[in-house]
């Protein structure tokens, strides 16, 4: 009997770790490819067919609740409730202020500053020098950690200048050996960029420059990609909160029954389709959950208030998980409510100081911007002034440039061109 237990408890193992092995890179992927992330699972598999519930458009498909929430505050305002939103180039790099990269808090707060402190084009114009003498950090340690932007998407972000943002494009690209030493000096030297023309590898040199990105943020100066949430959460009939995962969206999967279960290969590839059905669900119920433990943390931001203080740790203690699991799996994730579609990293917000969140100093920008003096609109230093009066915190004008960008509140000179329209 003792064996029979042993045997089956293997075989549960078995099955419960072929179901975790197809859960990871389901649960990390964004929904809009959660197809491709399961096609590695069914192209050797005749008896699965996965059809892709992804499209363009996705309003139809969200409860009109979502859309007709009549939460009345500041950000609604500036804020048009569940339009198709863009993921800005902010949204893409802090999803990658994390391990591998940047594993330990110094490293990530070394590459929160140089975020913070990209200038229109992408490049880092912080003062090292400053952030270093206040932290404590040796000036090597900082740039150490700053070059691994070269490993960073989009590659060529939080370079210094234009030659540094080419050499870390030079590193990812499909340049041969025998070019690269050339590519190098081609490189540190564009001002005189034709005295190579007759070195033997010039050409391809050439082709390569020619396919970097200049500057390293263009793609994110144009209109961005489209996203769909997971998940909608909403006040029902009732005036309570509802959440609803965005099952329209997530792909189906066909098992063909009609195979001949006898055949061990049949029986075998059986067993991996239904391991995958079970992905799928461990999938949704994770994130449900996540939902459920949002709203039940940040309950006055989907009432009108701000964003709380809130730790990824918080989460990963009820789920009994690392934090780094929990921060992939709400990497690319997003949720739409009646104040609009929100990454699910920003319900995890970084205290500033105690009980002020980020979300609080943003809040307090579109409030400013509301009552600001339209013949004289707020710059973005006189933002950072009033902030730091306020919350008594020391912050940096690109962060203040950063949040308006989140906000889509123009630049003060913009604004003003716009006031006068009106």
């Amino acid at each position: 009997m003792a064996a029979l237990r042993q045997t089956q408890s293997v075989e549960n193992k078995h099955k419960l770790s072929n179901t975790l092995r197809n859960w990871l890179p389901i649960l990390h992927s964004s929904l809009s490819d959660l197809g491709e992330a399961m096609r590695p699972f069914v192209e050797s598999n005749p008896v699965v067919e996965v059809r892709s519930g992804y499209e363009e458009e996705f309003e139809k498909k969200i409860p009109r609740k979502v859309i007709s929430g009549a939460v009345s505050n500041s950000r609604t305002q500036q804020i048009e409730a569940l339009t198709i939103q863009s993921r800005s180039l902010y949204d893409i790099l802090d999803e990658q202020i994390g391990a591998p990269l940047f594993p330990t808090p110094l490293s990530q707060s070394i590459a929160a500053f140089v975020v913070a402190n990209l200038d229109e084009n992408g490049y880092y114009e912080g003062d090292s020098e400053a952030f270093c003498a206040h932290n404590n950090i040796h000036m090597p340690a900082f740039e150490k950690i700053r070059l691994r932007f070269a490993h960073v998407e989009p590659v060529g972000i939080g370079a210094k200048n234009l030659s540094e943002s080419f050499l870390f494009q030079l590193d990812s690209s499909d340049i041969s050996d025998g070019a690269y030493s050339l590519c190098v000096k081609v490189i540190e030297d564009l001002h005189n960029i034709y005295n190579y023309s007759d070195e033997k590898h010039f050409s391809e040199v050439m082709r390569v420059l020619g396919t970097f990105k200049n500057p390293p943020s263009i793609e994110y100066q144009e209109e961005s990609a489209q996203i769909v949430p997971d998940l909608m959460i909403f006040f029902n009939e009732e005036e309570s909160i509802e959440v609803k995962l965005n099952d329209a969206y997530y792909p189906t999967i066909l098992i063909d029954a009609n195979y001949a279960v006898e055949h061990d290969f049949i029986s075998q590839k059986m067993k991996e389709a239904k391991s995958l059905v079970d992905a799928l669900d461990m999938r949704k119920a994770t994130l449900y959950k996540v939902g459920l433990m949002i709203v039940e943390y940040q309950y006055a931001f989907f009432t009108g208030g701000a964003i709380m203080p809130l730790t990824l740790k918080t989460l990963a203690d009820e789920f009994g998980h690392n934090p780094s699991t929990i921060s992939r799996a709400i990497a690319n994730k997003y949720i739409a409510c009646n104040r609009g579609i929100f990454s699910m990293k920003e319900f995890f917000t970084t205290a500033i100081d105690e009980d002020v969140s980020n979300a609080a100093i943003k809040d307090y920008v579109v409030s400013l911007v509301r009552q600001e003096n339209r013949l004289k609109p707020l710059s973005d230093m006189k933002l950072l002034d009033l902030i730091q009066e306020k919350f008594k915190v020391t912050m940096v004008r690109r962060t203040i440039a950063k949040y308006r960008k989140q906000l889509n509140i123009a630049g003060s000179s913009e604004r003003k061109k716009l006031y006068q329209l009106h």
